[in-house]
């Protein structure tokens, strides 16, 4: 029997992603969470039920003491490469990206962890001081409660177009239930801290326009996604983030 060779298709902190024949690894550290793992991989299998275009879960494993999750190989090229590569036509796939969120957002998955307790534990890991952490947290009380479907870090390196033109939502390990409000502004966000100030604001022109959702109401959300963002302790987000988050409260 032929041993399928295995490729790495990407690095990231704590795990690497292998491409092995039609399917895809990721290996966590050793020392990575047992519970995180488990959490992602029944993620992914819940979110699978909606009916959305994503990878689907084929097993999860051990090997040399790490624990890895595999999913299927989707065929093609990220939105972000495409957006790169074709300038021209970003508004056009800036669309594409908007719609996909919102068919997103349209599923509800019960079982989901909430949105609402993730942040609120985010906010708690942080080192901001005391007493902006607890205007954070009656702020994230106040938000109208919603059950959406969020996959919380929604950017165009997880969407993959096939060959066919099929668009395919990856890395669900962050999917919860909430307001879709938050899910938004934590997209704006992504891009702001990529050092795409215009390509976020277009982005969240659009999916206000395309939504009906008003801007304030995304803005709120703001100081609280980048916030919980903090917990990462990223020294060179840090600035930015701390921006928005001194800035409780929009006109």
């Amino acid at each position: 029997m032929n041993e399928i060779k295995r490729r790495v298709l990407a690095v990231r902190t704590s795990k690497i992603i292998y491409r092995e024949g039609d399917t895809v690894l990721k290996v966590f550290d050793s020392d990575y969470s047992k519970a995180d793992v488990l959490n992602e991989a029944l993620n992914q299998a819940r979110v699978e039920e909606t009916g959305l275009n994503i990878p689907r879960l084929l097993d999860v494993l051990t090997e040399n003491g790490k624990w890895a999750i595999r999913t299927e190989f989707i065929e093609g090229v990220t939105l972000e490469k495409m957006m790169t590569d074709s300038p021209e036509k970003t508004d056009e796939y800036l669309a594409m990206f908007v719609d996909l969120q919102m068919n997103v957002h349209e599923k509800r998955v019960p079982l989901l962890g909430k949105l609402r307790d993730k942040l609120d534990r985010k906010i708690c890991e942080t080192d901001i001081d005391a007493t902006t952490r607890y205007e954070l947290h009656m702020s994230l009380e106040s938000m109208p409660k919603h059950k959406k479907l969020c996959h919380g870090d929604f950017n165009p390196t997880n969407i993959i177009i096939t060959n066919s033109g099929v668009p395919y939502i990856l890395d669900w390990a962050h999917a919860t239930q909430g307001n879709a409000s938050a899910d938004v502004a934590q997209t704006y966000l992504l891009f702001m801290l990529a050092g795409k100030d215009e390509l976020a604001a277009s982005y969240l022109d659009l999916f206000c326009e395309k939504s009906g959702t008003e801007k304030k109401y995304i803005q709120k959300w703001l100081p609280i996604v980048a916030a919980a963002q903090c917990a990462k302790r990223r020294p060179e987000e840090r600035d930015l983030l701390m921006q928005w988050v001194n800035i409780m409260d929009y006109e």
